[in-house]
């Protein structure tokens, strides 16, 4: 029987909206900001009574999620009330990422309503930690609506981000796979940067760190054009490497991140490859497929369907590094890395910043194999793990 888990929206709906009457409120929202009813966020609390909802906010993919990845989304638009205006947190240059001065004049309170998908790389916790940092300089509060992590909150893989290697794809100081929700990353953030004064989280109700999403009672709704699936969520954390690469990540496909090629590898002995590595938790199938739009658009590509038959055992960072190793080896004189810029970065290859360092691209480069590329990019230890308690909320 699926648990009742209230998230922070119905929880600040149901007990804390009173509070905050009379205020004039900022909403960051997006398509999966909904009620288990799936009535909008921004439905929600403009109805709520004594609530002014006075602005809107949209992150990467725009408001509605209707933006592909990478897509700039400019100026404002309509709200599903007209007269409340719509501002973008995902331009064209670095700087819109950050709300301007200007688009938070007349707010008392910034609420964050955005479902995280447990990955270092995913922006829309980057996006309320941008925010965070602007409404905290102003002197004012941001509120966060915590949601699940749909990975769980026990499972922890990947290395940890130096300071210096910070992006867009790349803001906490966390492992790709964290484990956290994104109140509690949020959480994490406020306090390495002396914000907590200026941050409240609204915990869910009845969630567990051990739960799988599809327990929770929730609808799925899909955060990004690309996140069709929980399934998806749970290959996202290695998956998303591959676009460090000029590999297919299946963008334009009807399984994004669960399918995997490129017109030069042959799908059959990629599968192979790859089984022979022993991964946990996965099968790799061969496939063939065209993606209608994004790398190798209406080109027919080989390569392998990830289908994860056991979630607790299933590693997907050291998965995805597998998937780049064995497509490297295979076709040493096709593989390339993305040299264009990503996500805002021009002057580090976009494996690097997703990798957190040039070590992982190097190993690949040399053709290592898995075990020693793991070795030179090893999941955060103990300490980490010590440091993050205090911080979690469930």
């Amino acid at each position: 029987m699926a648990a009742a888990v209230a998230t922070g929206l119905e929880v600040f709906l149901e007990e804390r909206a009173p509070a905050y009457r009379g205020l004039r409120l900022g909403l960051i929202a997006h398509a999966a900001s909904v009620t288990r009813s799936l009535t909008s966020a921004v439905r929600a609390i403009a109805e709520c009574p004594g609530l002014s909802l006075c602005c809107l906010f949209g992150p990467e993919h725009g408001l509605t999620g209707a933006a592909q990845d990478m897509v700039a989304v400019e100026g404002g638009g309509s709200a599903p009330a007209p007269e409340i205006p719509v501002f973008s947190l995902y331009g064209s240059t670095l700087e819109s990422l950050s709300p301007r001065p200007e688009m938070l004049e007349g707010i008392d309170l910034l609420i964050a309503d955005l479902q995280d998908v447990g990955s270092r790389y995913y922006t829309f916790a980057v996006t309320v930690a941008l925010a965070l940092e602007a409404i905290a300089r102003r002197g004012g509060t941001l509120v966060v609506l915590d949601r699940p992590n749909p990975l769980g909150g026990l499972a922890v893989e990947g290395p940890g981000l130096a300071p210096e290697m910070r992006s867009f794809v790349g803001h906490f100081l966390v492992p790709v796979r964290h484990g956290m929700t994104i109140g509690e990353l949020l959480r994490s953030h406020a306090r390495a940067e002396g914000l907590e004064a200026s941050l409240e989280v609204v915990p869910m109700r009845g969630w567990d760190r051990s739960m799988d999403f599809e327990v929770t009672g929730l609808p799925w709704v899909p955060p990004s054009p690309n996140m069709p699936t929980v399934d998806t969520a749970y290959v996202y954390p290695g998956a998303c490497l591959v676009e460090g690469t000029n590999l297919s990540e299946g963008r334009g496909t009807t399984r994004p991140f669960e399918w995997i090629g490129a017109p030069f590898l042959d799908p059959d002995k990629l599968a192979a490859t790859l089984t022979d590595e022993g991964l946990p938790g996965v099968i790799f199938r061969p496939l063939t497929f065209t993606p209608g739009f994004h790398k190798w658009a209406r080109e027919l590509c080989g390569g392998v369907a990830l289908h994860v038959t056991d979630r607790r055992a299933f590693q997907p960072v050291r998965t995805g590094v597998a998937v780049l190793a064995a497509s490297k080896r295979l076709a040493p004189s096709s593989f390339a890395w993305r040299r264009e810029p990503y996500e805002f970065v021009s002057d580090q290859p976009a494996i690097d910043l997703l990798t957190a360092g040039w070590s992982v691209r190097e190993a690949i480069d040399s053709q290592r194999g898995l075990a020693e590329i793991t070795r030179v990019c090893p999941t955060v230890g103990a300490a980490w793990r010590a440091g993050r308690s205090p911080l979690l909320l469930y």
